[in-house]
């Protein structure tokens, strides 16, 4: 084969020209098959290089392999050219600016109706002076019921049947166990507030087995009944309006004494029991309020367990009160259904975004 180093010039010539002069990715792909496939007449040399004369398979097989590795970096340089060059042509024609918001732009996420009430909440508390603490979930039936004034037998206990792991923890039934934990740690004048979740056996429309409550409590020197009515009035009149009343009930929890019950004026009626033309104030049925939290002053049974705290019965005094998270939601939402909180609901839960 005395013509092949020519051939092998000539074949070198033209798959360069052919490459170059190639305009897409489909003609660079024909081009390697025709210059390197198996077919291709370089292959066929190269396999032929047994059958050369001695002194000339070195020389062929050598130029041979020179010039496939030209033509392949070469096929390899110019597919990534003509890609790159597609890319650029591509963003300059489709012009598309991916900081621009989608279309429709999506909707922005939100809190939880609960969590927003939450917030608001604390925001009211932490104004009057109020710091926030939180507890454990999982608790010590000391400080859920016992360090509460709830002796093993009282009857109170079976009020706020909850779930148990021992004799001696289980999930808490309320916030309180806090007053008497934050006492421990502080001694007075404390101003706290613990909102968290609570658990008990309870699942209807009005109760749920877990729920949001928020605790209070204030000890200080000369703390009155009043001034507890103060500062619930300012938390009333923050979430429900500035028009808003309230008013204390007498009644009885196991941890405060004297203990009342505090209602706000009625925000469908205005506090008259009634409606437009007379109609009968369905939401207050017809009294005119509505029940928002339980309070009192701290019972002193509860002050002898942090006595050892500077919590002396004798020397200082304070208040705390209660309230459920989803009620406060539910009275200036009106939504009739607690389990609705929960359900996840896209179409509930939209209407309360921000």
């Amino acid at each position: 084969m005395p013509e092949a180093p020519a051939r092998l010039t000539e074949i070198r010539g033209e798959g360069e020209a052919a490459i170059e002069a190639a305009g897409s990715a489909a003609e660079l792909e024909e081009l390697r098959v025709r210059y390197l496939g198996r077919k291709a007449e370089l292959t066929q040399m190269l396999r032929s290089i047994g059958e050369l004369p001695p002194q000339q398979r070195g020389p062929v097989g050598k130029g041979a392999n020179e010039v496939k590795r030209a033509l392949e970096g070469l096929l390899d340089s110019r597919t990534s050219a003509l890609a790159a060059s597609e890319l650029d042509e591509r963003l300059r024609t489709d012009a598309i600016d991916v900081t621009l918001p989608g279309d429709p732009p999506a909707a922005p996420g939100h809190l939880h109706l609960i969590t927003e009430t939450r917030r608001e909440i604390e925001d009211v508390f932490l104004g009057l002076g109020f710091s926030v603490a939180e507890g454990p979930e999982v608790e010590f039936d000391y400080y859920n019921f016992t360090a509460l004034n709830h002796p093993p037998d009282h009857p109170a206990r079976m009020l706020a049947d909850t779930f148990y792991f021992t004799d001696e923890v289980l999930l808490r039934t309320h916030t309180s166990p806090m007053q008497v934990r934050a006492m421990e740690e502080t001694e007075p004048p404390i101003y706290i507030i613990v909102p968290g979740k609570v658990y008990r056996r309870d699942s209807d429309a009005t109760h749920t087995p877990m729920f949001h409550q928020v605790e209070g409590l204030a000890v200080d020197d000369d703390i009155t009944l009043g001034d507890l009515q103060g500062v619930l009035l300012e938390f009333a009149r923050a979430i429900f309006g500035a028009e808003r009343d309230i008013r204390l009930r007498p009644h009885y929890f196991p941890f405060t004494e004297p203990s009342v019950e505090v209602d706000v004026s009625c925000f469908a009626c205005n506090g008259t029991g009634t409606l437009d033309r007379g109609a009968r104030c369905n939401l207050c049925k017809g009294s005119g309020w509505i029940e928002i939290l339980g309070s009192g002053m701290v019972d002193p049974n509860v002050l002898g367990f942090v006595a050892h705290n500077g919590y002396d019965p004798e020397r200082v005094q304070g208040f705390a009160f209660g309230m459920g998270i989803e009620r406060i939601a539910m009275l200036r939402h009106g939504v009739p259904d607690l389990r609705l909180f929960f359900e996840n609901d896209v179409r509930f839960l939209e209407q309360f975004g921000r």
